[in-house]
């Protein structure tokens, strides 16, 4: 037992043979009138709670939660505006160059910035440089809504492509490296229900304050709101704790940062980006990568945007971020099954992930013939949720849209996570789907732009989706059964993806 533990073991101050005077007088006067019980002096008791807090804000899950509700209150809200279609404008144009605009730089970002800035400054200094950026991007589409100022909203998109590439570096390194093997499924199903609660709710609330409204645009208010959630998320990044202050990440030791000149950074960045992403492991994974976002600007403008009026856009963004907890909760849980081997969780999550895509793409084919004749009728953003007859089908559509997309992103992240369990592999990792998922998003926004049909824009993200699954099926056939310390995948017996793993709980 520590002495401190016994009242009578601790030593008494009263004991003191040399004469003390001042400012030390005061403190052992102080001591004694306190008074000294068995959990220690008052200095003692505060110093174990701070190390209880420190410990506890150092904890994996912790910062797996600290990193959700961030982006519940950024990217979260930033879904629930771009799901009203056209970012809640009558006119989708201005929105859709923003979002080129936004994917072009975050592309960019991602690939050659990103990576090298959380290598040197961490995950806290790389969200605070980008997480205010969301902020910018809300009020400037409250200025159109005001003056009809469309080159800023282009302008603080493209700002927002650098803000939000930082932001999903650190998130994405700290979902796929903070916590152990076994757990990579439930933290991604964690972060993708905390995640999307914030489109939910952000979407219920527009639902809300414009339920009333008679015009295609959303009210002020409904900005100023989300500028205020946004502003909250971004203060919360203050609480981020880099990998080597988390328990049970794997560090490797390097030199200090201030003793690191730029060109050695740079220079380390190059070789180790190099040895992570030229393999043709990564290779297969490139257009998965590019394929993850193609299919937003056909879902929030083709589908949400040209069927349902202002008010049934907002309760179907609602929706679709709902299941998209659903469908990240549901993946993440199979990824993580104890009764199989990571080679056939793998394998069972892309299964799940051909046969969903087959049955939803297949649903909106037949969604969009309907849609093709009512727009030929002149009937555009018209449907009320009121009217359930019509209404129903198509807004369940839109729901099982949402519940794919997080399925498709969710098994991703997952694959990336069997490469590698270090936070700086795992960065390099997350920076190249980010990038190539942005390109991708910014090619599809564009063709949007110009006005190309819906159903050759269906017809594109149908087969990209598909497409992509089968170039990824070697690397998920090959998956391992662990990864070891240096990120790469030993090789194993082909039938040791079946079996249990050591690692599961």
């Amino acid at each position: 037992m520590a002495p401190w533990r016994n009242r009578d073991s601790f030593p008494s101050f009263t004991a003191v043979k040399r004469p003390v005077s001042g400012i030390q007088d005061l403190h052992v006067e102080t001591v004694n009138r306190v008074g000294v019980g068995r959990d220690g002096s008052p200095w003692e008791v505060a110093g174990r709670a701070k190390s209880s807090l420190c410990q506890l804000r150092g904890h994996p899950w912790t910062q797996i939660l600290l990193i959700s509700l961030i982006c519940f209150c950024l990217p979260g809200m930033y879904n629930a505006l771009t799901g009203l279609g056209g970012c809640g404008q009558v006119d989708a144009t201005v929105a859709a160059n923003a979002t080129v605009a936004l994917l072009s730089t975050m592309a960019i970002t991602s690939l050659f910035i990103a990576g090298p800035l959380f290598a040197w400054a961490g995950p806290r200094i790389s969200l605070m440089a980008g997480g205010w950026t969301y902020a910018l991007y809300s009020g400037s589409l409250l200025n159109f809504n005001r003056t009809g100022n469309g080159a800023l909203v282009i302008a603080s998109g493209a700002m927002l492509g650098v803000g939000a590439s930082l932001l999903w570096i650190v998130q994405g390194a700290i979902m796929t490296s903070y916590v152990d093997e076994s757990r990579k499924g439930r933290a991604i199903a964690i972060f993708w229900v905390v995640f999307n609660l914030g489109g939910g709710i952000g979407s219920l609330a527009s639902f809300g304050l414009n339920y009333n409204s008679g015009k295609g645009s959303v009210s002020s208010s409904t900005y100023v709101a989300l500028m205020i959630v946004m502003l909250f998320g971004w203060s919360l990044a203050l609480l981020l704790c880099s990998p080597e202050r988390v328990r049970g990440t794997m560090t490797t030791a390097s030199t200090p940062k201030a003793a690191r000149p730029w060109h050695r950074i740079i220079i380390d960045v190059v070789r180790s980006s190099s040895r992570v992403l030229c393999t043709w492991r990564v290779a297969c994974m490139l257009p998965l990568f590019f394929s993850a976002n193609v299919f937003y600007s056909y879902q929030q403008n083709s589908v949400n945007g040209d069927t349902f009026n202002i008010h049934t856009r907002s309760l179907n963004g609602a929706f679709y971020w709902l299941a998209q907890m659903v469908g990240g909760l549901f993946i993440g849980l199979i990824l993580d099954l104890p009764c199989l081997g990571r080679r056939g969780r793998a394998r069972l999550g892309w299964a799940i992930a051909f046969v969903f895509g087959l049955i939803i793409w297949g649903g909106g084919y037949q969604f969009q013939l309907w849609q093709n004749d009512r727009l030929a009728s002149g009937q555009r953003q018209d449907v009320d949720f009121k009217d359930s007859a019509l209404a129903a089908g198509p807004m369940a559509l839109y729901t099982f849209y949402g519940a794919y997309d997080a399925l498709w992103q969710a098994f991703a992240y997952w694959l990336i996570g069997t490469e590698s369990n270090n936070p700086t592999r795992a960065a390099i990792l997350v920076g190249a789907y980010k990038g190539l998922q942005a390109a991708g998003g910014s090619i599809a926004w564009r063709v949007n732009a110009f006005s190309v049909s819906p159903m050759t824009e269906l017809a594109m993200n149908w087969g990209l989706c598909i497409g992509s699954l089968l170039v990824v099926l070697p690397v998920v056939w090959t998956v391992s059964a662990s990864t070891d310390d240096e990120g790469e995948q030993p090789e194993k017996g082909a039938d040791e993806g079946l079996k249990g793993d050591d690692t599961q709980v």
